[in-house]
């Protein structure tokens, strides 16, 4: 009789698979929450950013028209701050690839808007 008996002190299988599936699931759990807390890091990242390049897109517009610059290149600068903007409400919504190459291009024309200057 080779069966498990009250004072038999080795752990049945059962509970071996039980321990491993009860440490699958912690893992699975710290794994999820770490995705959440990086989500919403890129989330701030890809807001804020939007909004510094909103502001000193705007201010350099604002400046450039204050001078006797040509009327393309304040354009442009308030054309770039406008698409970092929209950037910046994409990234607070989660839509953090799209908020990324909004920055990306609307640094772009602003960098186009000094070319002209």
């Amino acid at each position: 009789m080779s069966g498990r008996t009250d004072t038999d002190t080795r752990p049945a299988i059962t509970d071996d698979a039980d321990d491993a599936e009860e440490a699958a699931e912690e893992v699975l759990d710290e794994d999820a929450e770490e995705q959440v807390e990086g989500a919403r890091r890129a989330r701030w990242a890809a807001a804020g950013t939007g909004v510094l390049l909103t502001l000193a897109g705007l201010a350099a517009a604002l400046l450039r028209l204050a001078a006797s610059a040509p009327a393309r290149v304040p354009a442009a600068y308030a054309l770039g701050a406008a698409v970092c903007a929209l950037a910046a409400l994409l990234g607070a919504r989660g839509r953090t690839r799209r908020a990324l190459w909004l920055l990306i291009a609307g640094t772009m024309v602003m960098a186009l808007g000094d070319q002209f200057d």
